[in-house]
């Protein structure tokens, strides 16, 4: 069966250390399996996999079944004990047979695998595993390892937080901080309502909300905190124009910036906005996506998408675009800060030995030595860890990258979404930009923010990064900001896209102004950068010192603004 060879490939990818299970299930558009099967399997295998590269070594099957490889022999073996199905394939079937004729010498090992951990019973044993929790004897209060939670924000178009917390978390405890979450057991249902978004909630990592009436009818929304920034820095009011998302789709920031418009329209005192939210998205499928998740937000009446659209295509001083005020922009970017969810869960690839030796004798005279009691179930440390799962969830076109090859890509990259941010600039009546990566990486984010100021588009516009004491309450109070020594060596760089300059910029104000988020760090999201923009209303930089910007006397030549024809190829 395609399932079991399939997933063997899935696990054997992995050992390149560049991508995870759930790049190398869903980048793959030609699997003959279902994707969600495969991932589950995939990942079921991959979470017991030291548990069962013990025992399948112990049991010797892979020294009598020459024909099973080690990959193979882990998955199947996984089925047979821990499948409520057991294997999926005929009893008849060759690679049924090869290790289901095994059954009980490889049931005795995983018994004892067991009990060497301190378990009574596999159900124990597999909440250890899925969650490294445990309620059995003594151990229940030992330290868990900490997960990433899942993150769920109340789309306010269609409830309130106020709302959900009566009803799709009426059955949770809510806990007073965000490590409760990320070491409770999967069998506990808790929830912490986030300190910096609002309208955020996170809950254990294992728990399923998706089949809750609240998410298939887009009450709630599962997204990343991080993915939140942009559209809660931007927070656009109603009173103030349209907003433009440049890169839309799937559409979580879209649906985000109209749930907070239509917030900011609630609290007018007229109760009615003409204010719009524009949406750009050039790829055909991802269009398609896009109205889904537009429509199921209960986001139509805000949204107006602008289908297989080029964002850089469109003319900043069109008539239809005379009201955009600010723009989100959350370009292509290299994705090294995303984290998959089998990454969240720390999950490490063990496979079996062939010629692993376990044949030594026991003794079995009527007395036997007692094992010591174990003082918490861990993990055996017999296996060798053959290769981690990517901490990086890398393009799968990039599995195996050399430092030259990175270069040259973000190169390309950075130079992409410098290009898009310049065009933002370049809409008369904007005033606020975000821009964001889901990347860890100074050449697309400091570099690209330095490089924008210096341009002569924002130089002719008055555009300066948003100071941190200028954002909103909570992220204002976010604790991690941009890199000094990134901005620092962006800003000793004499030439910017293409042009010398002499513009200088403040490195510490710059820096303060961006913000970043770590990746599998202690505050649960995946890394990421966003930094604000923002133009004053009366003047421009050779008028304004600040905002990142120290302008050396230049003249400052004719202020009006020439027709759009659009960047130089």
């Amino acid at each position: 069966m395609s399932l079991y060879h399939e997933a063997a490939k899935v696990l054997d990818g992995s050992k390149s250390g560049k991508t995870s299970i759930k790049s190398l299930v869903y980048t793959k558009k030609d699997w003959k399996s279902d994707p969600k099967a495969l991932f589950a399997l995939s990942t079921e295998a991959a979470k017991w996999s030291e548990v069962l590269s013990e025992v399948i070594e112990r049991s010797g099957v892979l020294r009598i079944e020459r024909q099973l490889t080690p990959t193979l022999a882990l998955i199947l073996t996984h089925d047979l004990f821990l499948s409520k199905r057991g294997i999926a394939l005929p009893a008849t079937h060759g690679l049924n047979a090869s290790i289901s004729k095994h059954k009980a010498r490889l049931s005795a090992e995983l018994t004892k695998a067991r009990l060497r951990r301190g378990f009574a019973t596999l159900d124990a044993f597999r909440a250890f595993i899925n969650n490294g929790s445990v309620t059995v004897g003594d151990v229940s209060d030992q330290p868990r390892p900490t997960l990433r939670p899942r993150w769920v924000r109340i789309n306010t178009l269609r409830t309130t937080l106020d709302e959900q917390l009566a009803s799709t978390f009426a059955g949770y405890q809510k806990v007073p901080s965000l490590d409760k979450v990320m070491q409770c057991p999967a069998s506990n249902k808790v929830y912490c309502v986030d300190e910096h978004i609002p309208n955020l909630v996170a809950i254990p990592s294992n728990t399923d909300i998706t089949t809750s009436k609240a998410y298939r009818t887009g009450q709630l929304i599962l997204q990343d905190k991080a993915s939140c920034f942009p559209a809660y820095l931007l927070s656009p009011k109603a009173d103030e124009g349209d907003v433009m998302d440049a890169c839309a789709a799937p559409g979580n920031k879209t649906t985000h910036l109209a749930a907070v418009l239509g917030e900011s329209m609630k609290s007018e005192a007229e109760g009615d906005s003409s204010s719009k939210v524009f949406a750009c998205e050039k790829d055909v499928a991802r269009s398609e996506t896009l109205g889904k998740m537009v429509e199921l937000a209960g986001a139509s009446d805000v949204v107006t998408i602008k289908a297989k659209q080029d964002f850089t295509k469109l003319p900043p001083t069109a008539r239809a675009f005379a009201n955009i005020t600010a723009l989100l922009l959350d370009p292509s970017c290299s994705g090294s800060g995303i984290v998959g969810r089998d990454e969240s869960t720390s999950i490490t690839v063990h496979l079996p030995c062939k010629t692993a030796d376990f044949d030594t004798p026991v003794s079995r005279g009527k007395k036997r030595k007692r094992a010591a009691p174990a003082s918490a179930p861990t993990l055996a440390t017999t296996t060798t860890i053959i290769d981690d799962v990517a901490e990086e969830q890398a393009p799968s076109d990039a599995t195996e990258e050399t430092a030259e090859k990175l270069a040259a890509r973000l190169a390309n990259l950075s130079a992409f979404q410098l290009r898009l941010l310049q065009h933002a600039m370049a809409f008369p009546a904007a005033r606020h930009i975000a821009y964001s990566t889901c990347s860890i990486h100074a050449e697309e984010n400091e570099h690209v923010v330095v490089a924008a100021l210096r341009s002569s588009i924002a130089q002719e516009q008055g555009w300066r990064v948003m100071k941190r004491t200028e954002q909103v309450e909570g992220l204002r109070k976010w604790h991690l900001r941009g890199k000094v020594d990134a901005v620092q060596a962006a800003a000793r760089r004499e030439v910017v896209d293409g042009e010398a300059t002499n513009v200088e910029v403040n490195e510490t104000e710059v820096a303060e102004a961006c913000i970043r988020c770590d990746k599998n760090g202690e505050d649960g999201t995946m890394g990421f950068f966003v930094v604000g923009f923002v133009r004053d209303e009366d003047g421009n930089a050779t008028r304004k010192s600040n905002g990142g910007l120290q302008q050396p006397e230049a003249d400052n030549g004719d202020d009006e603004e020439e027709a759009w024809e659009g960047f130089d190829e």
